[in-house]
């Protein structure tokens, strides 16, 4: 017997007859109002990401000096993304598309990736992308050293239970607070550890 099981099997004789005990959770519930838009665009800042509120017919114009603002000359586009989201990107900014999958060497030498998202969580800053149209595999968004994220309105939500209650929790997801960071090293931030040290986020009104 392993030590596991010497462990479990001392647990299970002592709870054995045991009754059943109920045990209370205090979630709390999700609420129906929409995402606040100006705390959702507050916290993301906090992160230190770019961030931008604009309205509908200011995306693509936006998305172009975003990309020229960091100097990006290649492009990875994920499928599904709205073709004009990216109309006044000039031309001479290669775009580099997902099919077949790029390697990583490829993913690392491009300027940087453009996506949407699943959901934007208001309350803790939070953009979460769950690789459907527009937002391509999770390695697109991990490797490349610049990620530029179109957010709508009608994408945050207020808290952590609604994101949680409008995905699904079968799709692969990643959560993003921010560029990537951290300070394990003395209490010293060094960004672009482990994804984007760069994270640009478009807010669309």
């Amino acid at each position: 017997m392993s030590s596991r099981e010497a462990i479990l099997a001392r647990i299970r004789s002592a709870v054995a007859g045991a009754p059943a005990a109920e045990v209370t959770r205090g979630y709390r519930a999700a609420r129906v109002e929409s995402g606040d838009v100006e705390l959702f665009a507050g916290r993301v800042r906090d992160y230190r990401a770019i961030v931008h509120v604009v309205p509908a017919d200011e995306v693509a114009a936006t998305v172009a000096r975003a990309l020229s603002g960091q100097g990006v000359r290649s492009l990875v586009v994920p499928g599904g993304l709205p073709g004009e989201w990216l109309s006044e990107v000039p031309a001479e900014v290669e775009r580099l598309g997902d099919a077949p999958p790029l390697a990583a060497a490829d993913l690392d030498a491009a300027g940087g990736v453009v996506t949407g998202c699943a959901a934007g969580i208001a309350e803790t800053g939070t953009i979460v992308l769950d690789a459907g149209p527009g937002q391509g595999r999770r390695a697109l968004t991990l490797v490349p050293d610049y990620h530029l994220c179109v957010v709508l309105a009608d994408q945050i939500v207020p808290g952590v239970p609604e994101a949680v209650a409008r995905l699904d929790p079968v799709r692969p997801m990643t959560w993003i607070s921010g560029p990537s960071a951290t300070s394990d090293i003395e209490l010293n931030r060094v960004e672009g550890v482990h994804g984007p040290r760069t994270l640009e986020v478009i807010i669309v009104m």
